[in-house]
């Protein structure tokens, strides 16, 4: 469960029930558990189309019966693969019957692969509405595409950012961080995107200095066991817990001294917003939106990608200096604040209101999304 997925999760809590029911599909059986469990939880209606392999197609006309027997008022399509995909389906039912599609450009166009990327340019003017989630994605956009697409920074649920005083200690206390170490967090899925051989590389510098600092990383996916084994053989065993998934991510973020972020790539993290947010200074690689972000507003650093010998310095400048980290927490608080979900829900939801009264019509005639 990454960015985008908790993204969706928070996007659907936010949103006006008086005025829209949300349905959410996805492809890949097991795949978004946990997203579907709290999906569920929440009173989203959640659809397994069930398939296990990307190249398995069959959830296409899965999603067409879906589409057609719940009625479906508008389609809201995310990622490149299933945004591709999906165009096309919605485009065979008959016009009289056809949902409008909105579509949200999560991460850095160059960065798909290239046989997905070519469906999605191919596809993307099926569109009626595109936002995307930075500036920094939607400069990567091809230039024809930059014009149809709105940039719609999102965000997350502020209002459950207040307890971080209790949450600190528990932290600590949960992974043993004494009162004199240094605590940093890292919130980031296990794939070559995260920079984790950066990171571990980075942590090996500080430990080998003597620093009293200890690591958290929070999360999985296809590459835990490299990255496990890779720490192991750096020797930095309890230096460098890793946690795999957790439901708690932010509360674990909220304990942190320092969050850090070492991906070669991105569009705007939801973890730099979160760890901001619960007053955390960053130290991230320059990657996306967060340069303007977070080394322009003063809440954190930023270093090049790849290059662990400018993170491990960055780190240890703040390890050292907790008068700086306390400066950075009360600027990355201040900043975090302003990305409140309920703000991208609403401005999502006028579009889903002037594509609905554009005369575009459900089956039912109804005007819901």
């Amino acid at each position: 469960m990454g960015g985008a997925e908790r993204l969706l999760l928070s996007l659907t809590a936010a949103g006006d029930r008086a005025r829209f029911d949300y349905h959410v599909a996805y492809v890949l059986t097991g795949a978004s558990a946990h997203l579907s469990e709290k999906l569920a939880s929440a009173g989203v209606a959640v659809h397994c189309l069930g398939v296990s392999s990307h190249y398995d197609l069959r959830w296409l006309p899965r999603l067409r019966a879906l589409l057609i027997g719940e009625e479906i008022d508008l389609v809201h399509l995310h990622l490149p693969y299933t945004a591709a995909l999906g165009r096309l389906v919605v485009r065979s039912i008959p016009r009289s019957a056809r949902p409008p599609v909105v579509h949200t450009e999560h991460n850095v166009w160059q960065h798909t692969t290239p046989v997905v990327r070519a469906m999605h340019r191919a596809t993307y003017r099926l569109d009626d509405a595109d936002v995307a989630v930075s500036s920094a994605v939607w400069a990567a956009l091809p230039r024809p595409l930059r014009s149809r697409t709105e940039v719609l920074v999102h965000g997350l649920p502020v209002e459950d950012l207040n307890d971080v005083p209790l949450t600190r200690s528990e932290v600590r206390s949960e992974f043993g961080i004494l009162p004199d170490e240094v605590l940093v967090v890292t919130v980031a899925n296990m794939r070559k995107q995260k920079g984790y051989e950066v990171l571990l590389e980075a942590a090996r510098r500080l430990v080998d200095d003597g620093l009293p600092v200890r690591f958290v990383a929070v999360g999985h996916g296809p590459l835990e066991e490299e990255v496990r084994l890779a720490r192991d053989q750096l020797g930095l065993g309890s230096r460098f817990l890793m946690t795999g998934f957790r439901n708690d991510a932010r509360r674990i973020l909220a304990g942190a001294d320092l969050f850090v972020l070492a991906s070669h790539y991105e569009g705007f993290p939801v973890a730099v917003m979160e760890a901001a947010a619960v007053g955390v200074p960053v130290v991230s690689t320059a990657v996306g939106d967060v340069p303007r972000f977070i080394g322009e507003g003063g809440g954190g650093v930023v270093v090049p990608p790849g290059d662990p010998a400018a993170l491990a310095e960055a780190l240890r400048a703040l390890i050292v200096d907790p008068s700086r980290r306390r400066q950075m927490a009360e600027v990355a608080r201040a900043a975090g604040s302003q990305f409140d979900i309920r703000r991208a829900s609403a401005r999502l939801e006028e579009i889903y209101d002037t594509l609905l009264s554009a005369g575009v019509q459900s089956p039912s005639g109804a005007q819901e999304g």
